[in-house]
């Protein structure tokens, strides 16, 4: 993400020098990660046994990191042409081009913690309302809300790029960080405390307790996808927070220096998430080996 100046580039006051990165990583982690959330959306559009909204909240979590993964695959691309001297970085017509590229790596951003939101929902009322759970997440009402997220994520990110200078729309974007992530932390501790006590009661209904032990892996899957997304983002903001804070102070600025790698950290949740899915859902795996080896025996 082409951060302003005084973001990503700012003047050291301290004695740490700033961290840089080629180029070439940066493009080599997006044509991965481009590949890999490629392959869960085509996955979860082909295989029917896939088409529940639960899977359609992770494909919607696919489809944004792949959004993010190609808007950094082609802004490296032309730092990489700028490089070589092919391509004027300082241009008019390249700067409305990485204003559309950092367009859409907010709104991958933000299409990600909704789409976390709607996961952690939707396992909230698998567990706790397991008898009447195809009766309140259907498909129309999955559909529904995912037309909502891309709409809300679209229209926020293009506005965020384009008054980003202001301090009210920094404030913006990191306060909406903290909300989600306290009301996906709050289901979450919801989640876990009551799920013992509905345990029993669930379990003497006929054929329900391999329903809960699904439920529940579904919601120890979240978990690892959220805590892998925490730990690639929270670097990145803390950096916002610390230029609101202390702009000038010499400790800040050394973490200020890390600003690359904080940027590297954020690319690669990409990457991560799909080896998450893979190895959480059995389903996905026979997915994926089949389109592998281009069986036309999807189901």
């Amino acid at each position: 993400m082409d951060i302003p100046n005084s973001m990503s580039s700012p003047v050291n006051m301290s004695d740490c020098p700033a961290v840089r990165i080629p180029n070439q990583i940066f493009f080599t982690i997006g044509i991965v990660s481009l590949v890999e959330n490629l392959l869960v959306v085509v996955a979860v559009i082909r295989n029917k046994n896939l088409h529940s909204p639960m899977y359609c909240f992770i494909c919607s979590l696919a489809g944004f990191n792949t959004i993010a993964s190609l808007s950094k695959t082609w802004e490296n691309l032309m730092l990489l042409f700028a490089d070589v001297g092919q391509l004027d970085s300082r241009g008019n017509s390249e700067r409305k081009l990485d204003d559309v590229m950092d367009s859409l790596l907010v709104m991958s951003f933000i299409g990600s913690m909704c789409s976390f939101l709607a996961i952690a929902l939707d396992r909230y009322i698998t567990i706790f309302h397991a008898l009447r759970y195809h009766n309140i997440m259907t498909m129309q009402r999955a559909t529904t809300i995912l037309v909502g997220i891309w709409i809300l994520c679209g229209v926020a990110s293009v506005v965020m790029v384009l008054h980003f200078d202001y301090t009210i729309i920094m404030i913006c974007f990191i306060v909406f960080f903290f909300i989600s992530l306290l009301l996906i932390l709050f289901l979450y501790v919801h989640m876990f405390l009551l799920a013992r006590m509905h345990a029993r009661k669930i379990a003497t209904l006929p054929g329900t307790s391999q329903q809960r032990r699904s439920s529940i892996r579904g919601a120890l899957t979240l978990t690892i996808l959220f805590g892998v997304f925490m730990a690639c983002w929270a670097p990145f903001f803390l950096h916002l927070l610390i230029i609101m804070v202390c702009p000038l102070n010499p400790y800040c600025e050394c973490y200020r220096s890390l600003f690359q790698l904080h940027v590297v950290l954020l690319i690669s949740h990409a990457v991560i998430d799909p080896a998450i899915y893979a190895f959480r859902s059995a389903e996905l795996r026979h997915t994926f080996r089949k389109m592998l080896f281009c069986s036309n025996s999807m189901q």
